[in-house]
């Protein structure tokens, strides 16, 4: 809950049930967080800034990657700070190169034939408590279990997840101080203890961050070839821990996991460029942002040719030859020459301008224009225009626009000009191009 939210739900409703004089459940505990911030600003629903569900989803950036990210930057004790560039941190030094690395490295290991591994088979482990690094190991392990259930079960989530990680850290660091790969040819059954207790590592990851990220221990599950039904305890019948400090005995021997795959992918520089362009200003603005390119790229990607004499010969039969629809000829073009008579900013969108505009018919249309970025407002007023009229009216932000003002831009889009008519061209008179007469077409 929000920081903002606290008076209501701690102090007014409360109240509120106690006035009533019936036997509510009342609440004993309350999780506050404070503000999340975007980049340079604050995040905001009303006027659409920052990375919302549904920006998330097209980014095609995992679930799990979001949910580690929000829940790792969650705003417990002081407002924090969303940026990408600290997504691309957390994603590749936290996610990829500790914990990917240390599930990828123990899976991959034991994946291995016979010979060089363990040919997917979990080996025995017997005698393990004896064998003093992965003693020490355990240990600490179970000291870091305690605190993560102390961190749970006082909402602190944050530091719940802080302190799951760190045992994947700790798995890495067992791996390099027992040089697996040179006890697997030297000193075998100390190799199977240091795998076994691993893997047992690898479940007990799983089993801790699956309040976290449901999806990567999902699939987890699936590289240990275990049902994602599995019921995932680190405790004795009776809620004890101890069970903790024997993670060799997570897994049984024997058991054959599955195959192993790289749970995480890097995030470039030039990504976090293209997220951090694409994302910025208002929702309203990207939206608006992406009609437009799509408009051009719709635009650029049709032929337009003149009005030639010649006409192709019919094809036999009575059949009719199939027009090309991306094929406009510019005679059909109905584009007059047209007054501005009043403009205004668009109400609901702060790059768009809306204009009613004289093009010589009994009432002005409506027009809606995206030019507030490059015309200002004094240079629309009463200014004579080329509008195309014969297009289907489009609603743009909750007003109808009935034509399109034509304008001209250079090849990067940052000098944009209004097509100005001849000069000595009336209101209303259409513009023609040599050779193409014309004929009009109403849509």
């Amino acid at each position: 809950m929000g920081k903002d939210n606290v008076p209501f739900h701690t102090v007014m409703f409360p109240s509120t049930l106690l006035g009533t004089g019936e036997n509510w459940t009342l609440m004993k505990t309350i999780s506050v967080t404070e503000y999340l911030n975007y980049e340079a600003g604050k995040f905001s629903k009303s006027k659409g800034v920052g990375v919302f569900g549904n920006d998330a989803k097209e980014t095609k950036i995992p679930t799990e990657v979001w949910r580690y990210y929000l829940l790792t930057n969650r705003p417990e004790v002081s407002d924090t700070l969303f940026t990408w560039a600290d997504l691309q941190a957390k994603l590749n030094g936290e996610l990829l190169n500790n914990l990917g690395n240390f599930i990828n490295r123990v899976l991959s290991f034991i994946a291995k034939p016979s010979g060089s591994g363990y040919g997917s088979v979990i080996p025995d482990a017997p005698h393990a408590e004896s064998h003093q690094l992965t003693k020490t190991l355990a240990g600490t392990v179970c000291k870091l279990v305690d605190q993560y259930l102390d961190a749970m079960e006082k909402v602190k989530l944050k530091q719940g997840l802080k302190v799951a990680m760190s045992i994947s850290s700790e798995g890495n660091a067992y791996l390099q101080d027992s040089q697996f790969w040179k006890l697997y040819k030297e000193d075998p059954s100390s190799c199977s203890i240091v795998m076994k207790t691993s893997v047992g590592l690898v479940y007990l990851l799983a089993t801790l961050l699956h309040p976290f990220m449901p999806s990567f221990t999902i699939e987890v599950l699936k590289q240990l070839n275990l049902s994602s039904e599995t019921h995932l305890s680190f405790c004795d019948e009776k809620g004890d821990t101890e069970k903790s400090k024997k993670p060799w005995d997570f897994l049984p021997s024997g058991h054959k996991i599955g195959k192993p795959e790289p749970l995480f992918q890097e995030m470039k520089d030039e990504d976090v460029e293209h997220y951090r362009m694409k994302f910025a200003g208002s929702q309203a603005d990207r939206i608006e942002k992406a009609a437009t390119e799509k408009a051009a790229e719709q635009l650029k990607n049709t032929k337009i040719s003149g009005n030639t004499k010649k006409q192709k010969a019919k094809p036999a039969g009575d059949a009719k030859p199939k027009t090309t629809e991306s094929e406009i000829s510019i005679s059909r073009l109905d584009i007059r020459v047209g007054l501005i008579k009043t403009v205004q900013k668009h109400p609901n969108a702060d790059s768009l301008y809306v204009e009613e505009i004289d093009v010589g018919e009994e009432s002005t249309r409506t027009v809606v224009s995206g030019l507030v970025k490059y015309v200002p407002i004094e240079e629309m007023q009463n200014r004579r225009v080329c509008v195309l009229c014969n297009l289907k009216p489009a609603t743009m932000r909750g007003i109808k626009s009935h034509a399109m003002v034509l304008a001209a831009s250079n090849d990067d889009h940052t000098k944009v000009e209004l097509v100005d008519p001849p000069a000595t061209a009336k209101v209303g008179e259409r513009v023609t191009f040599p050779g193409c007469p014309g004929e009009r077409m109403i849509y």
